[in-house]
Order: C-alpha cells, then structure tokens, then sequence
C-alpha cells in the first residue's frame, strides 16, 4: 500500500536526486492536483491510501518532473494575478514580476479605455486588465495561433471574451489604422546567445516567446518606434525589461520623443518596467 507520506517522500527524493531546485514544493503541487485537494491536506491526511490510478498518474508526473518539465506544464494551470490560467507548451509560462506591468496598465487605464496587448501569450494580461478595468476593451496580439488558442481559452473562461479581440500577427501589424489609451508588451527579451544558458525548464518554453535578438533588445526598439502611431494623445506604453535592460529601454523611449517616462522595480527590487506617455506636443 502507497500512503501519501511514503510516495511524497519517494518522491522529493528522485526530484532531489534529479537536481530540481524546489523538490518538495513541487512534489506537493504535483500530489494535490493528482488528489484535487489543498495541498495542506496532504499533511492532515498523511496516512490516507492512494488508488493504483493515482499513485500512476502521480509517480508519471514526477517522471516528467524530473526531466525538467515545469510543473504548470504538467498541471496546466499557473496563477497569475490572483486567477488560475490554463497553460501549455505552446504559451511562456507568466511569471509574478509580470504582476507589476499588469498592476501599472490597470492603474493607467481607466474604465471604457481600448489597449493593446503585444505578444499576448496565454492571454495573462490582457484578460487580467479586463478582469479588473470595468468596460476596458483589449486587442491582444501574438505570431502563434497555438498560443492564441490558449488566450482564448482563458479570455472565455475569466468571462471576458466578449471585450477581447484576439489577432494573429506580428506586434502592430495586425492592428493598422487603430489608436489606443495604452499599450502593453511582455516581449522576448533573452539575447540569442544567452538562450543556451537558461534553466533547463525554461529551454522548454517556445523560444519565440524567448530570443530577443543578438542584444534581447530587438522588440522593444520595434514597439517603441511605431508605438506614437497607435497611441492616442497623452496615451500610455509599458514594457517589462529582462535584468539591465530597463536604461537601454529608457533610452528608446527618450529617443522617440516619450514624456514621463519611469522605470518601475520588481518585488526583488530589480528595474522591471519601463513605461512613458505620448503626447502630440512633443
């Protein structure tokens, strides 16, 4: 017979032996889902018996776990702003640093305002900005229609939908002859060289949603540039940076004429965002 304690520990211990960062944390996560229960119970019923289904289904995960998959991967779901977003391999995993991107646009906004999501990915901001912006209305934009189909997914399950436009395209392209209150983009930001550097988990994300070019620069000087031509007067563009980025980028925004521009830092303290105003005046 296989308890939750004993597998949990057979568990932790082929993660720890398998070099994953978190091993507990991740075994814990990957139980409650198999169980579909809090992970707290885990410990409040340490002794309860698992199915032969779940101790298979659990002990395949750790499998999967231990070759690097992320553990949203595997459970298809990761939190983001308080709601629980389905992912897959086709979407960048959204990570707790976008929060603050996502926070800056809701405070910006203002309710009945249009913005523009760029790279929208599993939808994560946009549908976040939706969600907490009354009557806000977001065209969300991505080069994969496997990642749309993701955003989708989500837009529809947070009941925002029907305030979602979703395009397929590369950045403004898509968006021709359309002006917006805002603009917000989490582009790729990891220099092509460095991609062969990052953690094992994150070479698994589509490098699409990753590779930024010989300087990871690429998109934000693309965004920037074009960005007056869709803003409305005094209308507002944030864009999160990767690590010692956010003074290249400010520069950018410096160079095409933006106001008010502001480097925002993350929880850790690091230059996470970087965000400015248009106006016709300048």
């Amino acid at each position: 017979f296989m308890t939750v304690q004993k597998i949990l520990s057979q568990a932790i211990l082929k993660l720890e032996q398998n070099k994953i960062e978190m091993p507990r944390l991740d075994a814990e996560i990957l139980l409650a889902f198999v169980l579909n229960c809090q992970r707290l119970k885990l410990y409040t019923e340490s002794e309860k018996i698992l199915s032969v289904d779940e101790v298979q289904r659990f002990e395949n995960l750790i499998t999967q776990r231990a070759k690097k998959i992320p553990v949203a991967y595997l459970t298809g779901s990761k939190e983001f702003f308080g709601l629980n977003f389905f992912v897959n391999e086709n979407v960048l995993i959204p990570r707790p640093d976008t929060e603050i991107l996502t926070q800056l646009v809701i405070e910006n906004l203002g309710g009945e305002k249009i913005f523009a999501d760029l790279g929208t990915g599993s939808g994560a901001i946009a549908i976040s900005v939706c969600k907490f912006v009354k009557n806000a209305v977001g065209f969300a934009v991505d080069i994969s229609e496997n990642a749309l189909d993701v955003a989708k997914f989500n837009a529809k399950k947070f009941c925002v939908d029907d305030r979602i436009n979703f395009f397929c395209g590369n950045l403004f392209e898509p968006l021709a002859g359309k002006k917006f209150d805002a603009v917000v983009s989490n582009p790729p930001y990891i220099p092509t060289a460095d991609l062969k550097n990052l953690q094992d988990e994150v070479k698994i994300e589509p490098v699409t949603a990753l590779d930024g070019g010989v300087d990871g620069l690429n998109f934000y000087r693309k965004i920037i540039s074009d960005a007056p031509e869709f803003l409305f007067d005094n209308g507002f563009l944030a864009v999160e940076v990767g690590i010692n980025q956010a003074e290249s980028v400010k520069k950018f925004f410096a160079e095409n004429n933006f106001a008010e521009i502001e480097i925002f830092q993350d929880l850790a303290g690091i230059d996470r965002v970087v965000a400015g105003r248009w106006t016709n005046e300048n």
